[in-house]
């Protein structure tokens, strides 16, 4: 919400200056995003009169001015604007001027052969507009040598305030000053409403066939306008505030919105054909809306309509073809209330905002309907003329009286802060509330405060009026003696898988957990989605973590990263709840170092990750490697699964699916997702565990190697042969595999490392070779000999 603070000075008295206002503001919970005053950048621009004007010797489109800026000496300027001429005021800039519009700064400079010594500037060059035909032409009064900004009245802050969603009365500079009338910084300035009678009866009919979505509609007809410029004032304000002044009656209606959180409309009755109707869409109705695009409605979307066609998606934006013009001489002024419920489903649902829409979906004073109809039919006739008819009033307002028992000492209680009865209600009457010092109090909520449903939001407006500074900073209990471990078995195992992933060189992302729904389509859809989503892509909840680190994959690849690898812990939402998870994507280059390294990433690499990061989460050693993990995602032939059982799978890698890396333009990567919460818990034991202690007696190492064939798992050879002598083997390790020469058709070679390590005595070769046998006969039951 953008406002100057002359426009804030128009509804708050006060003597404090911009600093003071600023801080105020933040205090008491409207935080100040920025403050920019234009006078400022226009500080070196200054007021001057071109004496003369002569045809430049060396270009036909140029001309050589001597210009009086006030110093005493003319100064001579190379111009091309074709309305410069001797006796014309306008803006000079002098060299060393920073022009922001041409984001140049001015210096003494040679055009064609003739020495130019600064500019005079046209309203664009000075961001004051988009005009660029000429340069600014001021009235003859305008003092030569004047600060141009000063004298120009742009010296005048704008201030930026953020509103949060449950604030609808700041949505308007009266409701602002409230707020800081209420917090001690001047007086509230009340809303002048005038009485304007009708002195003929409104020609048009006008009428809510839709009391949900539309309950109030009000309308009145003003004939015999003139629709031209606003004023210089009230265009200067609009600019100031990011709006483009259109034409008086347009301006009119934003300017009243933004003053008081009243959005409002004006039709041309001409264009309008029968009665003027707040009602549902019907399907397949298009309308063109004023940002020049055209939207296909639904009954579930309220609209103004006449018998003809669709003028106005309700409470959001006009139609282009029953605005206002320059040839307008009638004009219907509409001041309606719509319900913020439908007007935020429709804007999501044609995903179209607009400053009218910002305000109604928060909620606008039901109670100001009449007011505003007021205002703006007195400003339409002081800036375009014209006789107004009487008020027509369709429906009613939700007008609801709302009073709230409140205990005054629950301030400090919910807070922590004492503030006196006397001060509370003060604050609370200050604010528009009513208070009755009953026992308990009541407190009579105010039409324009939407979100006060209960004691603790009275308390809320209390504090923040008196200050959250105040709110002391008070430690929660703690218990005596030692204090116990607080962290879950789950978020123990979240903590070492994050280091272990961090230790092995990946870098942790965070990423949304709501995706778009195409994007959730590629990983077999969304079992849930959002009714009231920030946005349609941030729509679907993930049912992977693969679609946010793809993403982040592709953008880092984008900005010259040559190796990504990225890893994120979350969660990831399947139709029976969360599951936490570890996801990870390994895209671009292997990077290099004094090893070596290089090349594109492949299955193996993701393997290695998902391998070590079960090892960190506490998987048990008898993981088995399934087949191909799931088509779609991953690549077939190119994947694979760590799995307890058909049923337990524990994690997922692999290269992904050609069809998945094209949606995200990703070449060469590869990604492992690690389901944490099916690892299954370990026994705790109940004490420390005891210190490492080396073995005693030397280990021994042997070699064997296998025929199998060509369709056995490594995976399911070395279980096989780890089980043979659970004693003595520590460990089984796969080393070598080779198919051709001397290696029958239909079979493969399994070179495996066998770790031996003796208990209480070194084995004997005899002791050796009983374990061989055993080795060879648990490798046998898989089809396995040994290799001659």
């Amino acid at each position: 919400m953008k406002f100057t603070l002359s426009w804030l000075r128009d509804h708050l008295d006060t003597d404090a200056d911009l600093a003071a206002i600023v801080d105020r503001l933040t205090a008491i919970g409207l935080e100040v995003e920025s403050v920019e005053n234009p006078a400022d950048r226009l500080a070196p621009f200054i007021v001057a009169e071109v004496l003369s004007a002569a045809p430049h010797p060396q270009a036909d489109k140029l001309q050589v001015l001597s210009v009086d800026d006030g110093s005493g000496a003319p100064v001579q300027v190379v111009c091309g604007a074709p309305n410069a001429r001797a006796g014309l005021k306008g803006v000079f800039g002098a060299p060393g001027a920073y022009v922001p519009g041409s984001d140049i700064t001015l210096k003494v400079a040679a055009i064609r052969g003739v020495e130019s010594r600064g500019m005079m500037c046209s309203v664009r060059e000075l961001e004051l507009g988009d005009d660029h035909d000429g340069i600014i032409e001021l009235p003859a009064d305008a003092p030569v040598g004047a600060n141009y900004a000063a004298w120009a009245g742009l010296d005048d802050p704008v201030i930026d305030v953020s509103v949060t969603p449950n604030r609808q009365d700041a949505m308007g500079v009266h409701g602002i000053a409230r707020d800081l009338a209420a917090a001690g910084l001047g007086t509230l300035k009340p809303v002048a409403v005038p009485d304007i009678a009708g002195t003929f009866p409104c020609p048009i009919e006008i009428r809510t066939d839709d009391p949900e979505g539309c309950p109030a509609f009000y309308g009145r007809v003003v004939r015999g306008v003139g629709n031209g410029a606003s004023p210089a004032w009230l265009q200067r304000r609009l600019k100031a505030v990011g709006q483009r002044p259109i034409s008086a009656l347009v301006d009119m209606t934003n300017y009243i919105m933004l003053s008081y959180g009243r959005p409002l409309h004006v039709y041309d009755l001409a264009k309008l054909d029968g009665a003027l109707v707040a009602r549902r869409a019907r399907d397949g109705e298009e309308v063109l809306a004023l940002n020049g695009k055209s939207y296909r409605l639904d009954p579930s979307i309220t609209v103004i309509a006449d018998d003809a066609a669709v003028h106005d998606i309700g409470g959001i934006m006009g139609g282009e073809h029953s605005g206002v013009s320059e040839t307008t001489t009638d004009i219907v002024i509409e001041c309606a209330y719509f319900t913020p419920e439908r007007i935020a489903l429709t804007g999501q649902k044609l995903g179209l905002a607009s400053d009218a829409r910002s305000r109604f979906e928060r909620g606008v004073d039901p109670a100001f309907l009449d007011a505003g109809l007021a205002l703006a039919t007195q400003m339409a006739i002081d800036l375009a003329g014209g006789e107004p008819s009487q008020i027509v009033r369709a429906g009613e307002p939700p007008l609801r009286p709302r009073s709230i028992a409140y205990d005054p000492a629950r301030c400090e209680k919910l807070a922590g802060v004492a503030v006196s009865e006397d001060r509370q209600q003060q604050i609370l009457q200050r604010l528009g509330f009513t208070v009755t010092r009953d026992s308990p109090w009541q407190v009579a909520v105010p039409s324009w405060r939407r979100d006060v449903d209960g004691a603790a939001d009275i308390v809320e407006e209390v504090i923040r009026i008196e200050g959250l500074d105040r709110i002391p900073s008070t430690p929660l209990p703690r218990a005596a003696g030692v204090a116990r471990p607080t962290a879950t078995p789950m978020q123990k195992i979240e903590r070492k898988v994050r280091r272990a992933a961090a230790a092995r060189g990946l870098d942790e992302a965070v990423t949304w957990s709501f995706i778009a729904e195409d994007e959730a389509a590629l990983f077999g859809g969304a079992p849930w989605s959002l009714a009231n989503p920030i946005s349609e892509d941030l729509k679907a909840m993930r049912p992977s973590l693969l679609p946010g680190l793809l993403g982040a994959a592709r953008r880092n690849l984008a900005r010259g990263a040559p190796s990504v690898r990225l890893f994120e812990i979350g969660r990831r939402y399947c139709a029976d709840g969360e599951r936490l998870t570890l996801g990870l994507v390994l895209a671009g280059a292997r990077p290099r170092d004094w090893r070596g390294g290089g090349g594109a990433f492949d299955a193996f690499d993701a393997k290695a990750e998902a391998q070590a990061l079960l090892a960190a989460a506490g998987a048990p050693d008898s993981l088995q490697i399934l087949g191909e993990a799931p088509a779609g995602v991953y690549h077939p032939g190119r994947s694979g699964r760590f799995a307890l059982g058909p049923k337990a799978v524990l994690a997922e890698f692999g290269a992904l699916h050609p069809r998945l890396a094209r949606a995200f333009d990703l070449d060469n990567a590869v990604a492992a997702e690690i389901f944490l919460d099916a690892i299954p818990a370990r026994r705790a034991s109940g004490h420390m565990r005891s210190a490492y202690a080396p073995p005693a007696l030397q280990g021994v190492t042997r070699d064997f190697a296998f025929l199998v064939p060509a369709d056995t798992r490594a995976g399911d050879l070395l279980r096989a042969v780890r089980g043979a002598d659970k004693a003595a083997i520590v460990d089984a390790r796969l080393f070598d595999v080779f198919t051709g020469q001397n290696v029958p058709e239909g079979q493969k070679s399994l070179a495996v490392e066998i770790a031996l390590q003796p208990a209480e005595k070194s084995f004997t070769d005899e002791e050796l070779k009983a374990i061989s046998d055993r080795i060879v006969a648990a490798a046998a039951k898989l089809g396995a000999t040994l290799r001659a």
